[in-house]
């Protein structure tokens, strides 16, 4: 038996009201035998021992095809021919307030002498911000399309195992043993950081090419093992940790553009480069990602066709033959969601529109919080439910993704993220939930969290669909609301207003 992306693409295309420029296309075709011995990857922090691939996969290139979809130029935010003066907030950080202003750290720090430590900055502080600047303009050439980067359906039967093993290269040997004490082979790490992260795994595998030669080689030298990508971060170090940061800062590059947020790419060297408002949000989030990596002639090469373009191609051919117009559809409306407790129950509503996952992503997730006295971290004893009618398609490491649309494949359609459940009681794989059947416990398992609670968050077509956006993310009939800063927001609903606080308290109380 073959698996063939042409015939599960098509179950997806019918789906989501999706199409693709190069609709014949077999990009591989991976053998039952090989197929069957790529155990995915695991969930429940236990290290797998799948028995070892062997390179019996073949290839074939994408065919180029179309040209990429012309789409309209972004709206980018005017540049500031004044310098402007900036008062200091808690939670800033210099990167962060360059960023917003469209100018490097070191802009500012020339700006600002006394400043000699640019880690060390205090609420209240004035800092003096000169005014915006571009060297040059960047490429209009674009790289990828939307679909590739995020795991999407573009992304569906895509063997990240078989892959790894036909090219045979250093990663396919490669072993790591992560902070939660589970061993990995190289191939789960890719798949690992595409489900966290909702990262196409074949990007993730051509970044990783570009800049180590790891896929298909025995890597490029002067690689470290501890810093593949070439980001010299004692805080991380590994490939997991690579990986991840590179998934959370592509994915933050789309969101920037997505959100007119961005008009400048501040490289590592400080050179600023004018963005090009002709490319798209995938060709963002990669010549974000570079942006950081590199100074100004490195990264022209990385973003023209000649640098990670090519590398990509020589692994899996025309990028846009992966292309998926439109990725959202503009018309998108959200299936009927209850909140997720009981009726009955008390629940309190602590975290406004923010991240759906990482730093980087949209503003895809709420918060709620279960009742009780304790504060902290601890397993609740009330439910969890599920907010609708689906079918459990991942579960382990204090997640929960319940896909809606009926297919059984994340990638494609609606499907839900709830995250911080404790194992005990959580809903296993393959599992069907109705809305309103138990799912789990909230607890503080899975990611970073201070007190027990439940994020919840949703994805179209592998996209961070906002909690604040032009699709309504509604429960219950309450509607989500943003205050403008993350994790500030309300629940609307027939004129009453929750309003979310990270406590329990008579305004952020909500049941059904």
């Amino acid at each position: 038996m073959a698996w063939r992306l042409g015939a599960a693409l098509l179950a997806g295309i019918l789906l989501g009201g999706c199409y693709r420029p190069i609709a014949n296309y077999d990009p591989w075709q991976v053998p039952q035998s090989a197929h069957m011995n790529a155990t995915p990857t695991p969930m429940n922090g236990q290290a797998l021992n799948p028995t070892p691939l062997q390179p019996r996969i073949t290839i074939t290139p994408a065919p180029a095809g179309p040209t990429p979809t012309p789409n309209q130029p972004a709206l980018l935010p005017t540049l500031r021919a004044q310098t402007d003066e900036y008062t200091v907030v808690s939670g800033d950080s210099l990167a962060r307030i360059a960023l917003r202003h469209q100018v490097s750290v070191g802009q500012i720090l020339k700006a600002n002498p006394d400043l000699k430590d640019p880690n060390l900055i205090e609420p209240g502080q004035k800092l003096i911000i000169p005014p915006a600047s571009a060297n040059e303009q960047a490429t209009n050439f674009k790289t990828i399309p939307d679909a590739e980067l995020f795991y999407s359906p573009s992304a569906v039967g895509f063997d990240t195992f078989a892959v790894t093993a036909q090219f045979a290269g250093k990663l396919n040997g490669f072993t790591e043993t992560l902070e939660d004490e589970t061993t990995l082979n190289g191939a789960e790490i890719v798949q690992r950081v595409a489900d966290e992260f909702s990262v196409n795994p074949r990007l993730l595998l051509a970044v990783l090419e570009y800049r180590s030669g790891w896929v298909s080689s025995a890597g490029k030298t002067g690689i470290s093992e501890d810093y593949p990508l070439g980001l010299k971060d004692a805080n991380r170090k590994g490939l997991y940790k690579q990986l991840s940061w590179a998934a959370n800062e592509m994915t933050r590059g789309y969101t920037l553009w997505e959100n007119s947020a961005v008009a400048v790419w501040t490289l590592s060297d400080g050179a600023v480069m004018r963005a090009d408002a002709t490319i798209n949000g995938g060709t963002a989030g990669l010549q974000y990602l570079f942006s950081l990596l590199m100074g100004k002639e490195e990264w022209k090469q990385a973003v023209s066709p000649a640098g990670f373009y090519a590398d990509y191609n020589r692994l899996f051919g025309f990028p846009f033959a992966f292309s998926i117009e439109p990725l959202v559809p503009e018309d998108l409306t959200q299936p009927e969601l209850e909140l997720p407790f009981a009726a009955g129950d008390t629940w309190y509503f602590t975290g406004g529109p923010h991240v759906g996952w990482g730093t980087g992503s949209a503003f895809a997730g709420i918060d709620f919080a279960p009742p009780g006295e304790e504060f902290g971290c601890y397993e609740s004893q009330t439910p969890v439910t599920a907010a609708a009618d689906g079918l459990v398609v991942r579960s382990g490491n204090g997640v929960v993704v319940q896909d809606l649309d009926g297919d059984g494949i994340e990638q494609t359609g609606w499907s839900l993220l709830y995250l911080h459940l404790a194992t005990n009681g959580r809903a296993g794989l393959g599992t069907y939930l109705h809305q309103g059947d138990v799912l789990g416990y909230p607890s503080c398992e899975g990611g970073y969290s201070t007190g027990t609670h439940l994020h919840l968050a949703r994805r179209y077509n592998g996209v961070w669909i906002p909690a604040d956006g032009s699709v309504p993310f509604v429960l219950s009939g309450w509607i989500s609301e943003s205050a403008g800063l993350e994790y500030d927001g309300y629940l609307v609903k027939n004129g009453h207003t929750v309003e979310a606080f990270n406590g329990r308290a008579d305004f952020n109380a909500i049941g059904r």
